[in-house]
C-alpha cells in the first residue's frame, strides 16, 4: 500500500506538472486512494505487478453500484490514465484497461438546463443593486462573461488582465480543459461590462496592496478569484434574485442554446465554446433550434385550428 501512495503521489506531480486543474488533480487523487484502499483489503495479498484484467473489472463492477453511468465512465477514465503511469514506470507490462470500454455515454441523453430570459433579467437586477462601486461592477462583469462567452468556471477564474484584448475585443481561453487556446469576441455590451470594471479592480488592488495580481477577476482581499468564489457569488445573485438555485455551468448551457436559437451554426458555437467534438454542441439543438420552431408554425394543424375556432365561433 505504502508502495502504491508513492506512486500515485510522482503521478498526481506529472499531472500537474501537464498542467491540468487543481479540481482534477484531487478527483484523480481520490479515486485512486479509494482503489489503493480495495486492493489492500483482498485476500489473499495482490502485489501489484499481479493486478490484472480481471481483478480491474471486479473493481469496476463493485464500485459501479448504484452509480450513474458518468461515474462509472469517470472510474474507468482515472484508473486508464494512471494504468499508462505504471507501464511507462515498467510495473506493468501492460495496460489492461486501455482495452476495456466504459458505458456507452450519450451526451443527448440529458437536456442541459438554461436560464430563462425572465430569471436572467433578475440575476442582472440583482447585480447592480449590490452595496459598493467594486461588488456591483464585479459581480456585473462576471455575469457578462458567463452568459456572453459560455466560459467554464476554471476558464473564467484563470483569465489574467492580459487576456483581454479591449482593442479587438477579443479574450484569449487557456486550453487546460482542452488542450487548445481559443480566442473569443465579446459583445459590446459584454466589452463595456469588462471595461467599466477595470478601473475599480484597479482600486482594489491598490487598497490591498496587491498591484502585482494579474488575474482579471479579483476578490475583496485583491487575490484571484477562486472557482468557489465564483460559485458563492452566483449562489448570492441568485437568492437576491429569487430564482432558486442556480450553479455557474447553466449560464454555459444559456449562452449556447441561446446563440443557435438566435441563428448561428452549430459549428460557430462548437467553436466559440470550444467543444472538441460537435456531438456536446449538438444536444443543445434540443431545447434551442429555430429551424423545427419554424417548421412547427407552418404545420396545416394551424389552419385547421384557425377555421374550427372561426365556425364554433360563427355558431356562437
Amino acid at each position: 500500500m505504502r508502495r502504491w501512495d508513492g506512486l500515485v503521489d510522482r503521478y498526481l506531480h506529472e499531472c500537474e506538472a501537464r498542467g491540468l486543474a487543481a479540481t482534477t488533480t484531487a478527483t484523480r487523487s481520490r479515486e485512486l486512494a479509494r482503489f489503493g484502499v480495495w486492493l489492500k483489503g483482498r485476500r489473499p495479498k495482490v502485489a501489484l505487478e499481479g493486478v490484472d484484467a480481471d481483478l480491474l473489472v471486479r473493481y469496476v463492477s463493485a464500485r459501479s453500484a448504484f452509480h450513474a453511468r458518468q461515474t462509472v465512465a469517470g472510474v474507468v477514465s482515472e484508473l486508464r490514465c494512471m494504468g499508462e503511469f505504471l507501464v511507462r514506470e515498467g510495473i506493468w507490462r501492460a495496460n489492461p484497461l486501455r482495452w476495456m470500454k466504459g458505458p456507452k455515454m450519450d451526451p443527448r441523453r440529458r437536456i442541459p438546463r438554461r436560464i430563462g430570459r425572465t430569471d436572467l433579467q433578475a440575476i442582472w437586477a440583482a447585480a447592480g443593486r449590490q452595496h459598493g462601486d467594486f461588488p456591483r461592477y464585479q459581480c456585473v462583469c462576471l455575469l457578462a462573461l458567463l452568459y456572453a462567452t459560455g466560459l467554464r468556471r476554471g476558464e473564467l477564474v484563470r483569465l489574467d488582465v492580459d487576456d483581454w484584448d479591449r482593442d479587438s475585443g477579443l479574450l484569449k481561453i487557456d486550453g487546460h480543459k482542452t488542450g487548445r487556446e481559443r480566442q473569443v469576441p465579446v459583445s459590446p455590451a459584454a466589452w463595456r461590462c469588462i471595461e467599466a470594471y477595470l478601473p475599480h479592480r484597479h482600486n482594489r488592488l491598490e487598497r490591498s496592496g496587491t498591484v502585482g495580481e494579474r488575474a482579471l477577476l479579483i476578490g475583496r482581499d485583491g487575490l484571484r478569484l477562486t472557482c468557489s468564489g465564483v460559485s458563492r457569488l452566483i449562489r448570492r445573485l441568485a437568492d437576491g434574485a429569487g430564482v432558486g438555485r442556480l450553479t455557474v455551468h447553466q449560464f454555459r448551457h444559456s449562452c449556447a442554446s441561446d446563440l443557435l436559437e438566435q441563428g448561428i451554426g452549430v459549428a460557430h458555437v462548437q467553436k466559440f465554446l470550444g467543444h472538441a467534438a460537435i456531438e456536446t454542441t449538438v444536444r443543445y439543438l434540443q431545447i434551442a433550434d429555430p429551424e423545427r420552431t419554424a417548421a412547427i408554425a407552418k404545420h396545416p394543424i394551424n389552419e385547421l385550428l384557425d377555421a374550427g375556432v372561426a365556425a364554433a365561433s360563427g355558431v356562437l
